[in-house]
């Protein structure tokens, strides 16, 4: 692996604070006052199950992010998952629902946070080390 790597550690770093901040607080609320999160962002009623899937979900990137923090590179695939989600959320729901015209006006707080998402991870990942040929000579020492 080249030494030559451009890696902005602030960016890195910074987005998993963003991450613990953003997704765990509204993991911890989803999951632990639901009622008063639909009430706060205007949500419809939705199934307890999946609900509480999606704050599992955030609250656990968060928990990796904490992780992430210590060790910044190891753990840059989480930035990498959240920023595909996020990506893949925006083509296959977004798009289509803003074709038709059924995009529902308590949804454009999710579009701007999740964008900001977006641009900070495009600007932290390191790309060139996550896709990196990996060659560890520790392995079966």
């Amino acid at each position: 692996m080249s030494k030559d790597i451009n890696i902005r550690w602030g960016w890195l770093k910074g987005m998993y604070i963003y991450t613990i901040v953003g997704a765990g607080g509204f993991g911890l609320g989803v999951i632990f006052i639901p009622d008063i999160m639909r009430s706060i962002f205007g949500w419809p009623n939705q199934d307890s199950i999946v609900y509480g899937v999606t704050g599992s979900v955030y609250l656990s990137f968060a928990l990796l992010s904490i992780l992430g923090l210590r060790s910044p590179l190891k753990f840059a695939p989480v930035l990498l998952l959240q920023l595909s989600y996020k990506v893949v959320w925006f083509i296959g729901v977004v798009l289509p629902l803003l074709v038709v015209g059924k995009f529902p006006i308590y949804g454009i707080v999710h579009v701007v946070i999740f964008a900001t998402f977006i641009i900070g991870d495009i600007i932290a990942i390191p790309f060139s080390y996550v896709f990196a040929k990996q060659e560890d000579s520790s392995i079966g020492a």
